[in-house]
């Protein structure tokens, strides 16, 4: 999350609309706009728009900052636009953002323009594609470029890429240009190459990848580091390259009931920031998940280790920034609310983590899954621990059950940058119940309790839903921190939400009234804290 000089650039910048996106948005549109009264193909997009309305409440922190004091509201909007004709698609995206808290929870955000847009032919077995590309190599570890407009990362690829089925088995990519940071672009130049196989032998199915990678610093990108480097002490100063080179190999094996994925992957010596100095470092990434499942019972387990694996567009770039890839999370991530407040972060510097998955159905109405976790850094200092067991009945006509508890152990310290506080640990036992009225109307119940001495103490939770399929839904919840620790919170309070949401056909429209805790947000993976938030959250998304 930027800080608040870096928030203020960024409103500058935002607010500049340039001839070049202009030009190009009239292209693409006139592009589009001739195919579809010219060709026979086909016209898709969608709409999604969010609009936050601010209530300040001082008691659970959502105050201090404009978004409460001044501006009282905030929204923000994407338009897809899609057309497809004889081996030709155009696509363009309109984004918008208007006192948006999305770049930055704390300050507003205002800026419209072109977001992506990209034209592509398939020309028998080779597609060549100019503008925006959102791909990944393997698993991502060495290059993901995508979206998420939960955290509002879009760090899509700006430039060229080709693909090129050289036999029914082998498959060639390739791909060059610059990293989107919203509606600009990050200078270095991002180069690479990655090649896929699908080959059976016997019984065995295999799925091989290699991938290289280069990302080429530009001079002021390169200048900055250099400064930087001058201004460390001289036991920690070194000569910085203007290149970094990256490589990995995959394979996923399937043989029967088995499954294995391993990857593994390597980065030449480069900048990067590392207890806030610079230093001069290769990287390595090894990561796996090998899985066995038939019947009645399945396993999984997996593994990673991470050493300096820092991939961004240069040093200067920090949080969610200028990220090149993305690495798999090894901890599951869970959608209850209070245990999903302790989610940890994949580590780029130093992680060694492994989690292991058993489910077993004796039936077909009852199910039992256990988990663990066990994260360190390569120190072996503690990052995160998990049990997790759960338990799962539908054996009745109307009724549907869940029972389960987590115990946790989670470095606050370090997950969240906040030094010297203790390690979170927590139990949360939690049930679920499921009620089929008819057919198309249902009620669920959830109560969740965390037991914590650490960060705001001990919470209950509890939700009740009401659904009917396949237009209406309705919930209320509250969250209440019922044995704060006043170490950290002065008093316990309420968090509610009220939740609506109405479906019609490719429509649906969601209001909800909300207050929540400050804490992390996840989602795929990716975290990043977040303030607390108090006021009205409504949402429009549609599809044609």
């Amino acid at each position: 999350m930027p800080n608040s000089g870096e928030a203020s650039n960024f409103g500058k910048f935002l607010k500049i609309t340039t001839f070049r996106m202009k030009k190009t948005a009239f292209l693409m549109l006139l592009s589009l706009v001739t195919v579809k009264v010219f060709g026979q193909g086909t016209f898709s997009g969608d709409f999604m728009m969010n609009l936050n309305f601010f209530q300040r409440d001082s008691s659970i922190k959502a105050s201090g900052n404009p978004l409460y004091d001044n501006y009282l509201s905030g929204n923000e909007g994407w338009l897809d636009l899609r057309y497809n004709y004889d081996g030709w698609t155009f696509f363009v995206r309109a984004d918008g953002f208007n006192n948006s808290n999305l770049y930055n929870p704390t300050q507003a955000m205002t800026g419209f323009g072109i977001g992506a847009w990209s034209v592509t032919k398939e020309v028998k077995k080779l597609s060549l594609t100019a503008g925006y590309i959102y791909d990944q190599i393997g698993s991502g570890i060495l290059f993901r470029s995508y979206e998420d407009r939960g955290l509002l990362i879009d760090n899509a690829l700006v430039g060229f890429e080709l693909k090129y089925k050289l036999t029914d088995n082998v498959l060639l990519k390739g791909f060059t240009g610059q990293q989107k940071a919203l509606f600009s672009k990050y200078d270095p130049v991002i180069k690479g190459f990655n090649a896929e196989g699908d080959f059976s032998i016997g019984k065995a199915h295999i799925l091989p990848g290699v991938g290289v990678l280069n990302r080429t610093l530009d001079q002021t990108s390169m200048n900055a580091v250099v400064t930087t480097i001058d201004n460390q002490d001289s036991a920690t100063r070194f000569e910085p390259m203007y290149n970094m080179y990256a490589y990995t190999f995959y394979n996923t094996l399937t043989w029967g009931d088995f499954s294995w994925y391993v990857e593994g992957s390597y980065k030449t010596h480069e900048a990067i920031v590392e207890n806030n100095t610079l230093v001069d470092k290769p990287g390595n990434v090894e990561y796996t998940t090998l899985g066995y499942a038939k019947k009645g019972i399945a396993i999984n387990f997996t593994g990673k280790r991470t050493e300096d694996f820092v991939m961004r567009t240069s040093p200067n770039q920090i949080l969610l920034n200028g990220m090149l890839n993305w690495q798999p999370i090894v901890a599951r991530l869970r959608p209850q609310r209070l245990m999903s407040r302790y989610t940890p972060a994949s580590q780029d510097i130093s992680e060694q983590a492994a989690n292991a998955d058993v489910l077993i159905a004796p039936n077909d109405y009852f199910n039992i899954t256990t988990n663990y976790t066990h994260i360190n850094t390569l120190d072996n200092v503690e990052l995160y621990r998990e049990a997790y067991a759960e338990a799962d009945y539908q054996g009745f006509d109307s009724w549907l059950l869940q029972l389960g508890a987590q115990y946790m152990e989670y470095n606050m310290a370090i997950y969240q940058a906040k030094p010297g506080v203790p390690i979170v640990k927590a139990f949360t036992p939690f049930a679920e119940a499921t009620y089929r009225i008819t057919k198309t109307q249902s009620l669920r119940a959830e109560v969740e309790y965390q037991d914590t001495k650490q960060d705001y103490g001990s919470w209950v939770f509890a939700l009740l839903e009401y659904d009917i399929a396949p237009k209406w839904a309705f919930s209320v919840s509250d969250m209440y921190n019922i044995t704060p620790n006043k170490a950290v919170v002065q008093k316990a309070n309420h968090y509610y939400n009220v939740f609506v949401a109405y479906t019609q056909g490719p429509h649906r429209f969601s209001l909800a009234y909300v207050k929540q805790v400050d804490g992390i947000n996840c989602t795929g993976g990716v975290c990043r804290y977040e303030p607390a938030f108090s006021g009205v959250k409504a949402m429009v998304t549609t599809s044609f």
